[in-house]
């Protein structure tokens, strides 16, 4: 049975926003794998604090091998309507900042992502890592907002 987080905004669907600084990279990664894992069950977005000007491409291609998209998607930054409505808000590494907006629905929550280069371990491995690590993570946040997950 599905008990997802009522949303704010009067949809059905809880809407979560997945932010880190540029936006190019883990934040976009999280969000691909939320929408693999959830489908239509959830709103998803992503936002970087100072956003990039293009997205990681060893994450997009991490990502895509294990059938999740980047396709659409761009960097951009945060809303703070959509701030003020998400379900959840996480912050995917500790090097961006998000603070509380006054009448927010949802908690921010900040995943400390292991970087595995701080070990020597570069380029594709790395990014196989991270993506792993985010994807067990965004199971977890889905289980916790009672939806059911690929």
């Amino acid at each position: 049975m599905n008990t997802q987080l009522p949303d704010p905004s009067g949809s059905d669907r809880p809407a979560l926003l997945f932010v880190c600084v540029k936006n190019g990279g883990k934040s976009q990664m999280a969000a691909a794998l939320a929408r693999l894992h959830a489908g239509d069950a959830v709103e998803v977005h992503s936002a970087g604090t100072e956003p990039g000007s293009a997205l990681n491409e060893e994450s997009r291609t991490s990502v895509e091998e294990v059938g999740a998209t980047f396709d659409g998607e761009f960097t951009k930054p945060i809303d703070a309507e959509l701030l003020k409505r998400a379900a959840r808000t996480v912050v995917v590494g500790t090097e961006a900042q998000v603070e509380p907006v006054e009448g927010m629905a949802g908690a921010i929550e900040v995943w400390d992502v292991d970087e595995p280069s701080l070990r020597g371990i570069e380029g594709a491995e790395r990014m196989r890592l991270i993506r792993d690590e985010i994807d067990a993570r965004v199971r977890q946040l889905l289980a916790s907002l009672g939806v059911e997950s690929s």
